[in-house]
This record gives structure tokens, C-alpha cells and sequence, in this order.
């Protein structure tokens, strides 16, 4: 590596903070290889022959593959059925801090339900949470929620005006990307709690809840910008997809894009009203 391409500190601070590593133990890094009170830990439980793993047989494999559970569909089935019979937030939220079916509840600190105004006429839906989200429970309150905070307040809203959550209300490990199988498995929450505040304008942020929302298959730069019909099954609801605002703070050239989303919602909201 050349030193015009070595990154900065600045960079490589923000690459960790994408692997996930969000907190340091100690002020300065440790080789626990050089260490040699491990290393002879390690050579005195080093077995004194290596084992030898006997694959099963080809005809096996298949019949446990037959005979395990389809989880994640299960899984899938039970948050529906869970889903369809809450009849307000606070039915739904119980429900959901209760519910067991999908693997990212285990790892994560708390459930991140929703802030803002439940009676709200626009409600805006992230992806997941993240660490700052997952420690005080509410969405949208780290860099990107305050982000969020100016854009909505740039067409004179605030949060108690607004409806805010994600597809995801549990935060993934290290802030990786949601597995389709998770995002299938908590789909059916989100959906139901977008039908029970029942918005005049739903508002995608980013291309995973765009897509998973919006039945689109189409990248962000397609979608943003464009309005869409969510049917909820009892009523049509207008959509429009914007960035995210990480994303902004990534790729903060995309802001004036933004800007006339959110120009765009304000105006439909004016008709609404009229």
C-alpha cells in the first residue's frame, strides 16, 4: 500500500464501526498469539494425534435434511398468525416482545418498537435498528436520527407529528445486513403496524424497506423520488421511497435528491388536507 492510499484514521474508524466493532476494551491493541501463557495453554491442550472426522454416509444426508423442521417457515406462519390478531400498537407491541420465532431477538438488547405520534398522518420505515437504537430502544436516534430529525423538521414536522419505525425491530449482530428469512419473519409486524396507524403518506427510507414494502426490485436511485400504492387490504395508502439518511451521511451530494422528496411529501400532505 502506497502512502496517497493509506486510509486516515477517519476512515478506518468508520470501517469498523461497518464490520460492527463498536466499543474498545483497551486503549491499545493486544496479539494474544505473542502471549506466552496462551501459547502454552495452547500447546498443552493440542491433542497428541490429530482426530479424524468420519463424513456420513451419501444415502444419510438426505434423510436428516428430510427429517428436520422447516423453522423459518414456521416461523414465518406464526408471526402472521400473531400479527393479524392485534387490534391496536400496544397489542401488537406485547405480542412482539414476546414472540420467539426469530433468531435476532436473542442477540439484540431490547426491541425497538416505534417513536413518534401513533394518530401521525405519515409514517416513515427504516431497515433495522442500530447500536445507538438498540441501547435506548427507539428508532432513528444516532447520527442518521438526527439526520432525520432536521429533514423532517426542513417541511415543518417534527416527531410529534410523524410515525417512525423499521422493518426490522430488532438490531442484527455487528450491524450486519438482515438475512431475507429474518426480514420474512418480521415483515408481517411491520405490516400490521403500518395498517393500525393507518397513514395518509408512507415513507420508505432506503432500499432494503423500499423493496421489501414496496414489492419493487428496482436499486433506490430507480425507486426515490417515485410514488408508489401500498395496499394495506383494507386501504390503499400513497408511498414514496427516499434515502436513507446514513446514506445521506455517507453521500451527502444526494441531499438536494432528498430535498425534493421531501418537497414532494409536504405537497402531498397539503392535498390531503384540502
Amino acid at each position: 500500500m502506497t502512502p496517497e492510499s493509506a486510509p486516515t484514521i477517519q476512515q478506518l474508524l468508520a470501517f469498523y464501526l461497518e464490520a460492527g466493532v463498536d466499543c474498545a476494551l483497551t486503549d491499545e491493541p493486544v496479539n494474544r498469539l505473542s502471549d506466552p501463557d496462551i501459547m502454552s495453554i495452547t500447546r498443552e491442550a493440542a491433542p497428541a494425534q490429530p482426530v479424524r472426522t468420519i463424513p456420513a454416509p451419501p444415502a444419510a444426508i438426505p434423510a436428516a435434511r428430510a427429517e428436520a423442521p422447516a423453522a423459518p417457515e414456521a416461523a414465518i406462519l406464526s408471526a402472521r398468525e400473531a400479527a393479524r390478531t392485534a387490534s391496536s400498537l400496544e397489542a401488537l407491541r406485547a405480542l412482539m416482545e414476546t414472540f420467539d420465532g426469530c433468531a435476532l431477538k436473542s442477540t439484540a438488547t431490547r426491541l425497538v418498537f416505534a417513536d413518534g405520534n401513533p394518530q401521525a398522518r405519515i409514517m416513515f420505515v427504516g431497515e433495522a435498528p442500530g447500536r445507538e437504537e438498540d441501547i435506548e430502544g427507539l428508532p432513528f436516534v444516532g447520527r442518521s436520527g438526527k439526520l432525520l430529525d432536521r429533514m423532517i423538521a426542513a417541511i415543518g414536522l417534527d416527531r410529534s407529528s410523524v410515525y417512525i419505525a423499521n422493518v426490522i425491530p430488532w438490531r442484527p449482530p455487528g450491524n450486519r445486513t438482515p438475512t431475507p428469512q429474518e426480514t420474512q419473519i418480521c415483515l408481517p409486524f411491520i405490516q400490521r403496524q403500518i395498517e393500525l396507524v393507518n397513514p395518509d403518506v408512507l415513507v420508505t427510507l432506503g432500499n432494503p424497506s423500499t423493496q421489501t414494502l414496496l414489492s419493487t426490485r428496482e436499486g433506490i436511485m430507480k425507486t426515490r423520488g417515485r410514488w408508489f400504492d401500498y395496499d394495506t387490504g383494507t386501504r390503499t395508502i400513497r408511498a414514496l421511497a427516499t434515502f436513507h439518511p446514513a446514506y445521506l451521511l455517507r453521500s451527502p451530494s444526494y441531499k438536494r435528491m432528498a430535498w425534493q422528496d421531501l418537497r414532494a411529501i409536504a405537497k402531498a400532505l397539503e392535498q390531503v388536507s384540502a
